[in-house]
């Protein structure tokens, strides 16, 4: 139990809701819910690194390999890590029992959590970690200052460090810059690019029916236009003869 606790922890979950201000210094998402290729890097990603604990009930295998323009079996190959069957809605693995026993309670579902904080929050909160030896997990965030969960992508990113601006007596010292100590497997350009794929991944599943509104909006209006043309061809021969 206590190996299956372990890489739990390196999975544990996002911390409770919290919104922040829309000028509360959040970095710029700037995914493009349309954009499929981005779409599938961070199904790959969510699904390598969070999926363990987080549950995306909201989102059914099926949907999910219809909108990301992918077969049924590349699906179940690449996601279906608990050997769930292609209309199975998406789930953690971890028991709900244990969920409670190895963090006080379940990590939460991640359905709506675009929706909730937006893509600038999630964005931003992924690329925040930094070494926290006081917390229990070794991780502290700046977006959310002692949240539970450690940096699951710290391989990728690398290892930040925080820099502290001077204290005033009484007070805790507020974290006034990261610095990245370790290089992780990917730079600094390319992991922006993986946040990114994960936040716009997320962002998908909060609203999957925005890649099919989008794309209906487009032949909208292109209707419109060309309505609009005949419209005016139709008003210039009814009056040509009035002039």
């Amino acid at each position: 139990m206590m190996r299956k606790a372990a890489f739990v922890l390196a999975c544990a979950a996002f911390a409770a809701p919290a919104f922040a201000e829309e000028d509360g210094g959040l970095l710029s998402a700037g995914t493009k819910v349309g954009n499929i290729a981005s779409l599938q890097r961070g199904a790959r990603l969510y699904f390598n690194y969070c999926s363990g604990c987080h549950s995306i009930k909201y989102e059914s295998y099926s949907r999910l390999a219809e909108d990301l323009k992918l077969s049924p079996e590349e699906v179940l190959d690449s996601f279906a890590f608990t050997g769930a069957k292609i209309g199975d809605q998406i789930v953690s693995n971890i028991p709900a029992d244990h969920a409670a026993e190895w963090f006080g309670k379940a990590p939460p579902d991640l359905s709506l959590e675009a929706r909730a904080k937006g893509p600038d929050w999630i964005y931003s909160y992924l690329k925040s970690f930094y070494l926290d030896p006081s917390r229990p997990v070794g991780w502290n965030n700046t977006v959310f200052p002692g949240a539970s969960m450690p940096n699951v992508l710290w391989e990728l990113q690398g290892v930040q460090v925080a820099h502290y601006a001077p204290a005033k007596p009484g007070e805790e010292p507020a974290v006034e810059k990261l610095e990245l100590k370790d290089k992780g497997r990917l730079s600094g350009e390319e992991f922006d690019g993986a946040a990114r794929d994960i936040t716009a991944f997320l962002q998908y599943v909060g609203e999957p029916a925005a890649l099919k509104r989008e794309a209906v909006g487009v032949w909208a209006i292109l209707y419109l236009a060309f309505f609009t043309f005949l419209a005016w061809l139709l008003n210039k021969e009814y009056w040509r003869d009035v002039h």
